[in-house]
């Protein structure tokens, strides 16, 4: 069977910074961070922490009153971020006769309508409250994002959501692409939402101890990935969507193409629950250079994982290196986590944003505040500022507990 060539047509997200795409891009590649330190207004205890907000989202205002509370926040940041990516691929919202039967929908999230269900423990255990609404099962299960993303653009075919951790947007978006690969799908919406400020999973993961230590005036730089003093991860909010679209669909009306989608891979470490495994790592990168026809030397930028973890961030490298053997000292390297942090099931879209504009661009944007590598994350070339150079191919890394793992790969147009 012939497989068709994936063009990515749109880019769309709810940006920190307030922005639209363009200014994402501006502010990572200036190496300014969007983490503030936040402090919940919980009782008993507020939960003071490092963490990226989308301070001005306005779902009303995005998506119409009656949309937005049909929601909960991550379904409302997809679907700003869908619409966003729609109108930049210059698609109609509105079918219009156009056969859609095949178009689908393929979503990440790490923990879905979690602020919903946390808000009706609330109003029951400690406002006295009885019942809860009728809508409280729709506005929070987890494939309420793409079922809301598939009514609102009439799309017929598929549509799913992909709960994998850390990988699940990385892993929507490959399945994404191999339906539009095989024919099955002319066009397929994909990326991921998490809104993870929840007060029960932000404690969870202060339990955890993998969190970064910050207040107001050290929080901008608490994300620290490959650095000899890092701390940990931050955690944050956030939305991005993708249009895959069949190359030549894309080309016939004449849309613009970012870039293409050229290799999706995956692999579990099979090993534990929370440590990493190069072993495992080195077979997702592996499999995706084979699934795109590419070999290490065309590879010129990596959107590494990059969490800041004391233990993550070598085992990452550590694979990277077996991978791009004699090259990997002349590969760039960089986590954007440590200004967008990381959104959890979102992260994968965001990164996969941020490497697409890369190739787009041909610049690639720094890890920030990477002063003092780690000895054990030295071997690549770790960019520390915003670095102009000719890009042909890229790869986004999504590395998630449970040991699943996905890697995505991107070509520069007309490289």
């Amino acid at each position: 069977m012939t497989q068709r060539r994936v063009a990515i047509t749109g880019l769309g997200l709810v940006s920190p910074y307030g922005g639209g795409l363009d200014d994402f891009f501006a502010h990572l590649c200036a190496g300014e961070s969007a983490i503030r330190q936040l402090v919940t207004g919980d009782v008993p205890r507020p939960l003071p922490m490092p963490f990226v907000t989308c301070t001005d989202f306005d779902a009303d205002g995005a998506l119409g009153r009656p949309l937005a509370i049909m929601m909960d926040r991550f379904a409302q940041l997809a679907m700003a971020a869908t619409f966003s990516a729609w109108d930049d691929a210059g698609l109609a919202r509105t079918a219009d006769g156009e056969n859609r039967d095949s178009w689908g929908c393929a979503w990440g999230t790490s923990l879905g309508g979690t602020l919903a269900f946390e808000r009706g423990y609330r109003e029951m255990w400690l406002n006295g409250r009885s019942r809860l609404p009728p809508s409280s099962v729709v506005i929070g299960m987890h494939n309420a994002a793409n079922a809301h993303i598939s009514i609102q653009l009439g799309l017929g075919g598929i549509s799913m959501s992909h709960a994998v951790a850390c990988a699940s947007a990385s892993i929507a978006i490959g399945e994404a692409f191999r339906r539009v690969r095989s024919g099955e799908a002319t066009v397929m919406l994909t990326g991921g939402s998490d809104t993870p400020q929840a007060y029960g999973v932000a404690a969870a993961w202060e339990a955890l101890r993998v969190l970064a230590p910050g207040d107001a005036d050290s929080a901008p730089r608490a994300c620290r990935p490959f650095s000899a003093d890092r701390q940990g991860l931050v955690l944050g909010e956030g939305s991005a969507a993708l249009v895959l679209e069949d190359w030549e669909h894309a080309r016939a009306r004449g849309a613009r193409i970012h870039a293409e989608l050229v290799g999706y891979g995956t692999s579990c470490d099979r090993s534990h629950l929370v440590r990493p495994s190069a072993e495992g790592q080195v077979r997702a990168l592996n499999n995706t250079l084979a699934d795109a026809g590419l070999n290490a030397a065309e590879i010129d930028y990596v959107n590494a994982h990059g969490t800041a973890t004391p233990e993550g961030d070598p085992i990452e490298i550590a694979a990277l290196k077996t991978v791009l053997g004699e090259r990997a000292g002349e590969v760039a390297v960089s986590a954007t986590k440590s200004m967008h942090g990381h959104q959890l099931g979102a992260a994968g879209a965001i990164e996969a944003i941020a490497t697409v504009m890369a190739l787009r661009e041909q610049t690639v944007p720094p890890t920030a505040h990477l002063e003092n590598i780690d000895p054990a994350c030295a071997g690549v070339d770790h960019v520390t500022s915003a670095s102009i150079r000719p890009l042909r191919a890229a790869l986004s890394n999504s590395f998630a507990f449970g040991g699943s793992n996905a890697v995505l790969a991107f070509r520069a147009v007309g490289r």
